[in-house]
């Protein structure tokens, strides 16, 4: 029986935990066959790219961000504590204050546009107000985030096996029946511009699951170990989006012009009469389900934020509360969204790009090389603890390695030197996570932690009893 959640950023008890890390790739394929991964494999379609090199594209991406964010899954177990409060030792109790605002800007930024997309996708298969469609849409979707974990699980992998199903029959019947292009295969012209731009936005949007990641994996037992979360999540997570924005790129190579759900049924049509509404219809679920892991962790980190000002005890109303807060946040936002969809959802990932990376490299970094998992359950909580308030190392190398990506990055807000003089292009990502990650290893290199970890250990005895 699957009750209302009544933990939230506390730690999990060894006697609370349950599950097996298999659990976890149904979560993240379900997460990533979705109308959000349809649309970000459309992004080099619409910025002229061919099928082929849209695809090489999103497959390299998908590569590269699900590495960092499967990695950030397997701190679940061994911590037992969401994603963000996890960073409080690498920026300090009040310096972690830095990530989680980004955080939440990401976690509204992207139901706001869910929400836009999911309206709109939900009139097309009804016939009602895309705006009214929207707001049922966003409802549902806290409803999933309030009831909590054990829910969104389920739903995710019942939702999974539907979902093979659905692409298997489409890919089969595309491979010989969507009317493509006579370019769509070609390796001339190679589109620079284009095939960076669906590379980082396919990476970053992968990575962008590096936030809440582990709120899904911190009830599994310690046992669980390391490489068997990171192997599952990383299977998971990419076999899912990609599938779905190799969908998106061929819908949009075959129907150039229409909008993502428009190209999306069409598609769908073309291979099967009436198989679009379906095709819909289940990627429209997706986007649900991951839409509600999305205020899941909004509500996570919005307490986690609180709890940097007052100790906050962890109960199941504050949770609820503060996921019908994120809710609120993302429905004005999406109500006031216009214009290009899929040009705006571009514009976010890249300025997400931007705040992700610094942040994942030191957060990893701190995990497996300098720390190497030993940290205090109870100090992380402590407002004068082990960690301090202020964490120079964290603060100083995110700062500089967000500073090295300015000259890099195109965005509709600004555009670096380097990225106009290589024709548009943005490449920071490699050069944020070179920078934050070896400015903060060698910050700690004369630093004796031994210290650290006898105190770390003396604090959390008696932690499970």
């Amino acid at each position: 029986m699957i009750r209302i959640e009544t933990r939230s950023i506390d730690y999990v008890p060894a006697a609370e935990r349950h599950g097996h890390p298999w659990h976890l790739w149904p979560v993240w394929f379900t997460g990533g066959t979705q109308l959000a991964s349809v649309a970000t494999g459309v992004i080099g379609v619409a910025l002229g790219a061919n099928l082929l090199w849209t695809a090489i594209a999103a497959t390299l991406g998908c590569a590269l961000g699900t590495f960092f964010m499967a990695l950030h899954s397997a701190q679940g177990p061994q911590l037992g504590l969401p994603q963000m409060i996890q960073s409080r030792p690498q920026f300090g109790y009040m310096g972690a204050l830095l990530v989680w605002v980004i955080a939440l800007i990401s976690y509204v930024g992207y139901n706001a546009f869910n929400e836009v997309l999911g309206g709109d996708t939900a009139s097309r298969l009804t016939g009602l107000s895309a705006r009214g469609c929207g707001t049922f849409f966003t409802l549902v979707a806290l409803g999933i985030s309030a009831v909590g974990y054990d829910l969104i699980h389920r739903a995710q992998r019942w939702l999974a096996y539907l979902m093979i199903a659905v692409l298997a029959m489409f890919t089969a019947a595309a491979s010989v029946h969507l009317p493509l292009p006579s370019s769509s295969w070609s390796l001339r012209p190679f589109p620079t511009t284009a095939f960076l731009t669906q590379f980082f936005a396919a990476a970053a949007y992968q990575l962008s699951g590096a936030f809440y990641v582990s709120d899904y994996s911190r009830y599994l037992p310690r046992s669980a170990g390391v490489r068997a979360p990171f192997y599952w999540t990383y299977g998971g997570a990419f076999a899912g989006s990609l599938w779905a924005m190799l969908v998106g790129s061929a819908a949009a190579a075959a129907f150039p012009g229409l909008s993502v759900a428009a190209a999306l049924s069409s598609a769908g049509d073309a291979v099967y009469p009436g198989f679009g509404g379906l095709l819909l219809g289940v990627a429209l679920l997706g986007l649900l389900t991951m839409t509600s892991l999305n205020y899941y962790g909004a509500s996570l980190t919005l307490l986690s934020v609180a709890d940097s000002f007052h100790p906050v005890q962890a109960t199941r109303r504050k949770r609820i509360v503060a996921v019908l807060l994120a809710g609120v946040c993302a429905h004005a936002i999406a109500r006031g969204v216009s214009g290009d969809f899929v040009r705006g959802f571009s514009d976010l990932l890249a300025i997400l790009l931007c705040l992700f990376t610094p942040w994942t490299a030191i957060n990893l970094v701190d995990f497996y090389l300098i720390r190497r998992t030993h940290y205090s359950i109870r100090e992380i909580f402590n407002p004068r603890g082990l960690y301090g308030r202020w964490n120079w190392r964290g603060l100083s190398a995110y700062a500089a390695g967000f500073l090295a990506m300015l000259p890099f990055v195109n965005t509709e807000l600004y555009q670096g030197p380097v990225s106009r003089a290589l024709g548009g292009t943005d490449v920071s990502m490699p050069v944020g996570l070179a920078v934050a990650a070896a400015l903060y290893y060698l910050s700690y290199r004369s630093v004796d932690l031994g210290p650290e970890f006898r105190a770390a250990r003396v604090a959390d005895r008696g932690l499970d009893a």
